[in-house]
């Protein structure tokens, strides 16, 4: 087995540049909050095995594309990576060493095998944090070529991507511009973000506090000014009966957040726990 390299420290990430964050690295460092025991240099493992079966091919082709077509194939096609439709909010989905032995997950989940598995083939594959389901993204001459990892890599023309984006803009079908912002590669800050959200929902729906909290407390830590975050670990911890905590961390998000829809609510919990008005000043 190959020594994998030290996952990264939870309490540096806010201060690493998002270019320099190791997409997977962090990623199983999310897996291994929920599973301590994580055998991180078996995954690293199986991720250098995909690369390895497919280099050879790989360096044999040169348009961008049809390397894609090669890596997707393998993936999808002979490994079976498949995206959970039956389970799709199963937490399991959003943990990639329970992704890379079930071969099921979840659109942002397998789109980080899918660029690291790219990445160590030197193909430059990027996500895109598109509404609804996260995508990836080749660059191709002067466009793109995306691609739905949750459906085997299909790629999506205009007319897709456009009818897709509309449900999220109020129903509007989006211009040229608007449709090429959301396409737009994602930071791999932003890419981690979402993978926590995208678990702090579930166990939110679940009645999961203690989860919540780590979720949340997580998304702090890789971006220390994340209102919601901040949010919904006072939640959290309210639902706990952490009362110190939920208290400080509901009072900082009205101290940011005045006006915020839920800023009424919020300060009613205050004052029921003690808070006061103070969250207001």
């Amino acid at each position: 087995m190959t020594e994998a390299p030290p996952l990264p420290d939870w309490n540096a990430l806010a201060a690493i540049e998002d270019s320099d964050l190791p997409l997977f690295g962090i990623g199983l460092l999310i897996a291994r909050d929920e599973y301590p025991g994580l055998d991180v240099g078996a995954c690293e493992d199986l991720v250098l095995t995909h690369a390895r079966h497919l280099r050879p091919e790989i360096e044999a082709i040169e348009y961008g594309p049809l390397k894609m077509q090669a890596i997707n194939r393998h993936l999808f096609e002979e490994l079976g990576y498949t995206g959970d439709h039956e389970r799709y909010y199963d937490p399991r989905n959003s943990y990639l060493n329970e992704v890379l032995e079930r071969r099921l997950g979840n659109p942002i989940s397998l789109a980080v095998v899918q660029m690291e598995v790219a990445r160590r083939l030197g193909v430059a594959l990027d996500g895109i944090s598109f509404p609804g389901h996260f995508l990836v993204r080749l660059p191709v001459d002067d466009g793109m070529l995306v691609m739905d990892p949750f459906n085997s890599g299909r790629p999506l023309d205009l007319e897709e991507l456009r009818t897709r984006a509309k449900p999220h803009l109020g129903g509007d079908v989006p211009d040229d511009d608007t449709l090429a912002r959301i396409l737009r590669p994602a930071s791999h800050r932003t890419v981690l973000m979402r993978m926590l959200r995208n678990l702090l929902g579930v166990y939110q729906g679940a009645r999961d506090w203690a989860r919540v909290v780590r979720c949340a407390d997580r998304l702090l830590k890789l971006a220390p000014d994340t209102p919601d975050a901040l949010r919904d670990r006072g939640l959290g911890y309210l639902a706990l009966g952490h009362i110190d905590g939920a208290r400080q961390d509901m009072t900082r998000y009205l101290v940011r957040n005045p006006d915020a829809d839920d800023a009424g609510e919020l300060r009613a919990q205050l004052v029921r726990i003690g808070g006061g008005g103070r969250a207001t000043h």
